[in-house]
């Protein structure tokens, strides 16, 4: 998209300016810049929608090309558009004529002042309307449940078709396939509109302003702003106060508070050394204390068939590796069928590693003993 295409509170920004309201007009004022993720995200949403509006008979045009498209991409794109059609042949028993928008803009402007979005599937039809968002990232898990985004492109998919269809409950899907996380929530038209109207337009109208309070938090991780945040640095020094301590001078209770801020700890530190390497190497600056080195590196053939040709000429014949290859590649070659009957009983999956995870995460709780029987075994 073009600059002048981007909303200034965005409904793929919503979890932050929700959560930090003035954030948003400091990001405003930051460039754009891409990385290797979003343009293999673009890629996928590109070719997804082309092979949507084809199974759909909608005049695809021709078939986008682009270095990213691989196969994992080919096939986890088919598999986005057989989800869709099913739940498009869903809404038709439910509803005689559904209609079906793909990369439709959806204004929400009522409630957010400037706020549009673009929904990549949505589905209007009685009693559900359904918002289907394709996520082709795999290194955060995104969840369906509250998210504000889908519900803002919901807010406006109502706001634009609400009149012509009795629409009682809004159903949201997260659709990532490289995660294997398919998640929809279901909420009620009457509390979407409650939830608008109390929480987002009283803090859309903070965070227009540039106003409300810093509030760090999970949802900086993709800030423009946040590796010179100031709010967001003092809440993790605050992990000084334990004045780095032995655990085993920690109480249970400031251990637990330690293991729920090292993550974005983590986060925050790399952000900021990321940052400080990108002013020195592309800008000269010199940080107190610090200077820049090449990094360690190792050798490396500068051609590995020009290397082959010239080990064999001199007579070494020894000089390649076979071994089996991965079990994903085994199971890809045979398909899953043939895997599962050929080498079913020759594969297992070892208890993982016992880890420690914030309570809300889905994954049930081990038990104690039978936990540190496993991972005494697996070793």
């Amino acid at each position: 998209m073009a600059p002048t295409d981007h909303a200034l509170l965005s409904a793929s920004g919503a979890h932050r300016w929700l959560n930090c309201p003035p954030s948003a007009v400091l990001e405003s004022r930051e460039p754009d810049s891409s990385s290797a993720a979003a343009e293999q995200g673009t890629a996928a949403h590109t070719l997804a929608e082309w092979k949507l509006r084809r199974a759909l008979h909608r005049a695809p045009g021709f078939k986008p090309e682009s270095t990213w498209v691989d196969d994992e991409m080919e096939n986890l794109t088919d598999d986005y558009v057989a989800f869709v059609q099913e739940h498009i042949s869903l809404a038709r028993e439910a509803c005689g004529d559904p209609q079906v928008l793909i990369e439709q803009r959806l204004d929400f402007s009522h409630i957010v002042p400037g706020g549009f979005g673009t929904g990549d599937c949505v589905i209007i039809a009685e009693p559900t309307l359904q918002i289907i968002d394709l996520k082709y990232g795999q290194g955060v898990l995104v969840e369906a449940v509250n998210n504000p985004q889908l519900m803002l492109y919901a807010l406006g998919a109502l706001h634009a078709f609400g009149d012509l269809y009795d629409i009682e409950t809004v159903a949201v899907t997260i659709y990532q396939p490289r995660r294997g996380n398919v998640d929809t929530w279901e909420v009620p038209v009457a509390d979407l509109l409650a939830w608008a109207k109390t929480e987002v337009k009283p803090k859309a109208e903070l965070a227009t302003a540039g106003g409300g309070e810093f509030c760090p938090g999970s949802w900086c991780q993709f800030c423009k702003i946040a590796p010179t945040c100031r709010a967001r640095a003092e809440a993790n020094l605050q992990l000084a106060k334990l004045e780095f301590a032995p655990p085993a001078e920690l109480s249970d209770a400031e251990i637990a508070d330690v293991l729920a801020r090292i993550p974005q700890l983590k986060t925050w530190a790399s952000d900021v050394e990321a940052y400080a390497l990108s002013k020195a190497v592309n800008q000269g600056v010199v940080f107190e204390g610090f200077k820049l080195v090449a990094g360690r590196s190792v050798r490396k053939y500068t051609s590995e068939t020009d290397v082959a040709k010239a080990a064999e000429a001199a007579g070494y014949k020894d000089i390649y590796d076979r071994k089996l290859i991965t079990l994903t590649a085994m199971e890809k070659l045979m398909g899953k069928p043939a895997f599962n009957e050929i080498l079913g009983d020759l594969v297992t999956k070892p208890a993982g590693k016992p880890t420690l995870v914030p309570a809300s995460d889905k994954r049930p709780a081990l038990d104690l003993v039978s936990a540190a029987t496993d991972f005494q075994t697996n070793k």
